[in-house]
């Protein structure tokens, strides 16, 4: 397990004794099992019997635990916890001017696993973990079109609109922004187009139904761009107080009509990096921890029914992001937020997660073409495939291309 460092924004106070004087840091916690063995404390305690122990509630309830219920552990207990529990893994680390490697086996990586996950994908990609790229194939600098890989993109802009106070929040109304929208989609929010469930160019009003909807993506990126940011794509994007703190070495490009991205394969990796952290890089959270932990997951409910039959309203004329308002796929349900991908059971596959050889915890980005991202918080990894052989999105089919990839990409963790 990784190391995880309490963020201010998150951090509770999990186990209070009153009249301790001194704080232990847990800094990798909870190993299956009792709670009362199961941490990793920082530094002695010296005489103090009871601390307040200190640790990242999103982490705690992952393991099941409610952090206001967890007992009070003495000096005693802690210290006969510490021979049971792993050490912390080392500090992450962060590209500068370029991607620093090491050896698979250096990063505790099955060399074999990685050589059949590139030679399966093909294309061009990489892997990093604990912040090294430990392999690599094809052209690590070509930039070419992403395509919907590029919509979580759009969504940490919004992140980053939210943070400069431009935008009041995930839930603010579309329609806020000068659209003149119909009676049915005036309470559409920017929650609904990153969860593609805004109804836009669609029968139904905004929350009710799912639907892959590249003319609600339209929408979104012309209201970030036109009118929350009101400058060029490139801009806003490189600006340095946004992802140009991430040091791209080849740089977004956006196409001129429906603001599509072009990356290369590293710099991808660096903004995946990005979300892998929850918005810090290097000692700086360049984007406020809470929009992760509150908006990295599902935001669809896995009964969430699909649209109905309908034709492409774009009553607004603003056109397509790419495809059709009702294409790709009907697996969003459960599955899917801020266009991010999440590895859960939906409406479609009830028993079974979109992809059943990978871990829950992963993330992905899908775009066509083979343009596709993972990342595994909890081991610091992460994949960018782009160009790649990941086949179609076929939820719960462990013969599908993308189950395999990704469960080659968990396995060669161990």
């Amino acid at each position: 397990m990784g190391s995880f460092k309490p963020q201010s924004e998150t951090t509770k106070t999990c186990l209070a004794s009153g009249a301790s004087s001194r704080n232990v840091t847990v800094r990798s916690a909870l190993t299956s099992g009792d709670i009362s063995s199961g941490w990793a404390a920082a530094a002695a305690t010296h005489s103090v019997e009871s601390s307040r122990v200190l640790i990242d509630e999103r982490l705690c309830q992952s393991r099941g635990y409610n952090p206001r219920q967890v007992r009070t552990l003495t000096r005693r207990s802690l210290l006969l916890s510490l021979p049971a529990v792993a050490t912390a893994a080392e500090p992450t680390a962060f590209p500068g001017a370029a991607w620093q490697t090491r050896p698979p086996a250096a990063l505790g990586l099955d060399a074999a696993k990685l050589d059949a996950l590139a030679a399966l994908l093909g294309g061009r990609g990489c892997v990093v973990k604990d912040g090294y790229v430990a392999a690599a194939w094809g052209d690590q600098t070509e930039v070419a079109d992403i395509l919907s890989s590029a919509k979580p993109i759009l969504s940490t802009l919004l992140f980053f609109a939210i943070q400069e106070g431009k935008v009041a929040g995930p839930d603010a109304l579309v329609a806020d922004f000068g659209w003149e929208l119909r009676p049915k989609d005036r309470s559409m929010t920017f929650r609904h187009l990153g969860a593609m469930t805004s109804g836009y160019a669609r029968p139904e009003p905004p929350g009710v139904a799912w639907a892959y909807n590249d003319y609600a993506i339209q929408l979104y990126q012309k209201t970030l761009f036109d009118r929350v940011f009101q400058q060029e794509p490139a801009a806003v994007a490189h600006a340095p107080e946004r992802l140009g703190a991430l040091g791209l070495q080849d740089g977004l490009v956006f196409r001129e009509t429906n603001r599509r991205i072009g990356a290369s394969a590293r710099d991808f990796a660096r903004i995946v990096w990005l979300w892998a952290n929850r918005g810090a890089w290097n000692s700086r959270q360049l984007l406020q921890r809470r929009f992760f932990d509150e908006l990295m997951r599902p935001q669809t409910p896995p009964d969430l029914p699909a649209s109905a039959e309908a034709g492409n309203d774009d009553y607004l004329g603003i056109g397509t992001f790419g495809g059709g308002s009702k294409h790709f796929t009907e697996y969003g349900a459960g599955c899917y937020g801020f266009n991010w991908w999440f590895n859960r059971t939906g409406r479609l596959h009830p028993q079974a997660r979109l992809w059943p050889d990978a871990p829950e915890e992963l993330v992905v980005s899908i775009g066509a073409r083979g343009n596709n991202t993972a990342f595994w918080e909890s081991r610091r990894m992460l994949l960018v495939g782009l160009g790649g052989a990941w086949g179609s999105l076929a939820g719960g089919d462990r013969d599908a291309p993308m189950n395999r990839a990704l469960a080659l990409f968990a396995q060669a963790a161990g």
